[in-house]
C-alpha cells in the first residue's frame, strides 16, 4: 500500500482542481521561510520532503498544501535545535494576538 503523499496513479472519481487561487499571506511567508533557510543551509528540499512524507496520514489529509510545507519546516527547525518547539508556539501567539 503506497503511502498518504505517494499520490501517482491511484484511482479517483474525483476531478483535479485546476483553479488558481489566490495566495493567502502566511502562504507567502511559508514560501518565503523555506527560501531564507535554504538559503542559509539550514534546510534541503530533500529534508522539507522528508518532513512532509512523515506526516500522520489524517493530518496530511486535512492539510493545505502550504500547511504541509510549514509543518515540514516546524519539524526540522526543531529536529536541528534552530528553535523550540515552546519558542514556536510562543511566537505564534503573539502573532495571533496582534493579527488576530
Amino acid at each position: 500500500m503506497p503511502e498518504v503523499h505517494d499520490r501517482g496513479g491511484l484511482p479517483t472519481d474525483e476531478p483535479i482542481d485546476r483553479s488558481e487561487h489566490e495566495w493567502a499571506d502566511w502562504e507567502h511567508l511559508t514560501n518565503a521561510l523555506v527560501g531564507a533557510l535554504r538559503t542559509r543551509d539550514l534546510v534541503t528540499v530533500d529534508e522539507l520532503r522528508r518532513g512532509i512524507e512523515s506526516i500522520p496520514r489524517e493530518l496530511y489529509e486535512s492539510y493545505s498544501y502550504y500547511e504541509r510545507w510549514s509543518a515540514s519546516l516546524e519539524t526540522l527547525i526543531v529536529e536541528k535545535g534552530v528553535l523550540t518547539t515552546e519558542e514556536i508556539d510562543a511566537k505564534v501567539e503573539e502573532l495571533d494576538d496582534r493579527w488576530g
